[in-house]
C-alpha cells in the first residue's frame, strides 16, 4: 500500500472516530477527578518512572480511586511493592500462553507508535488494539500517560468525559525529530501536560506554541521515604545508580574512576542498576581494560536504594542527559552529596553547586574524576554538602509535591467540547 493510500485511510478513520466521539459526548458524564488511571509500560518492571509512578499512586489513593494500567506483564511478581489501595491491571500478560491469533498480532509491528519511541520494540499491533479497546471503554475520571507513546495514543483515542494528563519523564530534546514532530501535532489535544524541570517546560512551550494543551506546567517528581539511616559519610565508597544504558554514562564514570583510583586506591566505586546482557558485558570489559577489576563493581539492581545509599559517602552522576534525576534526590535524602556532570536538564535544578553538591561543567571524564577527588580529600566539605543536601531534599518530599498534584486534579474539571483539530477528532474535554 502506498503512503498516500495509508494517509487517506487514516484520515477516513479519524473522521469516523470524530463522529463516534460526538455521539459519545452526548452521554458522557460530567468531568470528574475521583478516579485516576495511570498508564505504564510494565508496572512489574524496574526503573525510575515506575518507582515515581507508584509513589504518586500511593499518595493519590488516599483520597481517590487509583488504577495503574500496565500495557505489558513480563514478570510474575513486581520488582517494587505495589502500594496499598492501588489496583494494577494488565493488557498484554506475557507470562501466560497466548492463542494463535494473539501470537500473530504480537509479531506485527505497532501502527500507532512511532518507531523512534524507545518503547517501540515492546509494542505491536496486538498492544495497539488492546490499548485502544481499553481507552474507548473508559467513562469519566482522569487518565495519565507516562511516555510519548501513551500520550500520543491518548490524544487520539481517549473518549469524551475523560480528562487527560500527559507526562514527560525524560526531555523533549532527547526525542528523535520524527517523534518531536508527532508531539507537536498531537499534544495540543491533551488537557494538561507536565514536565519535570523548568528547563524542559521552556523547551515544550517553544515546541507547542502553535498548538498548546489546555495547561502546560512543571511538576517535579517526589522522592519516596527510603529505608536506611542517614549516611555517616565515613565509608570509602562512591555509588553510581541507574540503568546500564548509554544515557547514564557509566562508561564515562569508569573512565573518571581511573583518576580517582590513581590518587585514592583505597576507595571503591559500586554501580547499581541493570541492563541488557550486552551492555553489562561491555561495561565489565571496560572496567577490566582500565585495570579497575575489584575496584569498580557492578552490583546489579537493588530494591532498597536507601540502605545502599546509607553506606555510601558520595553519589556520582555521569549521565549524558537526565529527565530529572531521581537518584540525585534519593542520595540527598540520605545526606549523601552528589557530584554530577551539568547535563541537561535535571541536575542543575536540583543541585546548588558548592552548597549541597558539585556540578561539573566540563563533559570530560577527568573533570568528573577531579571533582570526586575533591570531596574524597576534603572531609569537612563532604559533610557540609551532605548536611545541606539533606535539607534540600525536603523540597521534594511527597508532603511538598503531593499538594501540587491535588490542586491540579481539583482544578482540572471543565466544560466539555467535541471540537476537532487538523490532526483528528478531539477525544477529550477541552478546558
Amino acid at each position: 500500500m502506498s503512503p498516500k493510500a495509508r494517509r487517506t485511510i487514516a484520515r477516513a478513520a479519524l473522521r469516523v472516530l470524530g463522529v463516534l466521539n460526538r455521539k459519545k459526548a452526548r452521554g458522557a458524564p460530567p468531568p470528574g477527578t475521583g478516579t485516576v488511571r495511570i498508564l505504564l509500560l510494565h508496572a512489574y518492571g524496574m526503573g525510575g518512572t515506575i518507582r515515581t509512578t507508584l509513589n504518586l499512586a500511593a499518595h493519590l489513593a488516599r483520597t481517590r480511586d487509583v488504577e495503574i494500567i500496565s500495557l505489558t506483564r513480563t514478570a510474575e511478581e513486581p520488582f517494587f511493592e505495589i502500594p496499598p489501595g492501588v489496583r494494577v491491571t494488565f493488557l498484554d500478560d506475557r507470562t501466560v500462553p497466548q492463542g494463535p491469533v494473539a501470537r500473530r498480532l504480537s509479531r506485527m509491528r505497532s501502527r500507532l507508535v512511532p518507531e523512534q519511541e524507545k518503547a517501540y520494540l515492546n509494542m505491536s499491533l496486538r498492544t495497539d488494539l488492546l490499548l485502544v479497546r481499553r481507552l474507548r471503554s473508559l467513562r469519566g475520571g482522569v487518565l495519565i500517560g507516562t511516555r510519548p507513546a501513551f500520550n500520543l495514543i491518548m490524544a487520539l483515542f481517549t473518549p469524551p468525559g475523560v480528562l487527560t494528563i500527559g507526562q514527560e519523564h525524560t526531555t523533549f530534546d532527547a526525542h528523535a525529530p520524527e517523534l518531536q514532530a508527532a508531539i507537536r501535532r498531537r499534544y495540543g489535544r491533551l488537557d494538561v501536560f507536565t514536565t519535570l524541570t523548568e528547563a524542559d517546560l521552556k523547551a515544550y512551550r517553544k515546541a507547542l506554541r502553535q498548538k498548546p494543551p489546555g495547561r502546560l506546567l512543571c511538576v517535579p517528581n517526589a522522592v519516596a521515604e527510603l529505608a536506611g539511616d542517614v549516611s555517616r559519610l565515613d565509608e570509602k565508597v562512591v555509588v553510581g545508580i541507574g540503568r546500564v544504558a548509554h544515557a547514564k554514562g557509566f562508561d564515562r564514570l569508569v573512565n573518571a574512576w581511573k583518576t580517582v583510583a590513581a590518587a585514592h586506591p583505597g576507595w571503591r566505586l559500586h554501580i547499581y542498576g541493570g541492563g541488557t546482557e550486552e551492555r553489562e558485558q561491555r561495561l565489565r570489559d571496560r572496567i577490566d581494560k582500565a585495570g579497575l577489576t575489584g575496584v569498580v563493581t557492578l552490583m546489579g539492581s537493588t530494591r532498597e536504594p536507601g540502605i545502599m545509599l546509607s553506606k555510601a559517602s558520595i553519589h556520582a552522576v555521569a549521565s549524558r542527559y537526565e529527565g530529572f534525576g531521581m537518584t540525585i534526590l534519593e542520595a540527598m535524602s540520605k545526606g549523601v552529596p552528589v557530584v554530577s556532570f551539568d547535563c541537561p536538564h535535571g541536575p542543575r535544578e536540583i543541585i546548588t553547586d558548592g552548597h549541597d553538591g558539585l556540578l561539573v561543567r566540563s563533559d570530560k571524564a577527568a573533570a568528573l574524576g577531579r571533582a570526586l577527588c575533591r570531596l574524597i580529600e576534603d572531609e569537612d566539605l563532604r559533610r557540609t554538602l551532605g548536611a545541606n543536601a539533606l535539607r534540600s531534599a525536603d523540597r521534594y518530599t511527597m508532603a511538598s509535591i503531593g499538594p501540587r498534584w491535588e490542586a491540579l486534579l481539583d482544578g482540572l474539571a471543565g466544560p466539555s467540547s467535541d471540537a476537532e483539530t487538523e490532526d483528528g477528532p478531539a477525544g477529550h474535554n477541552e478546558p
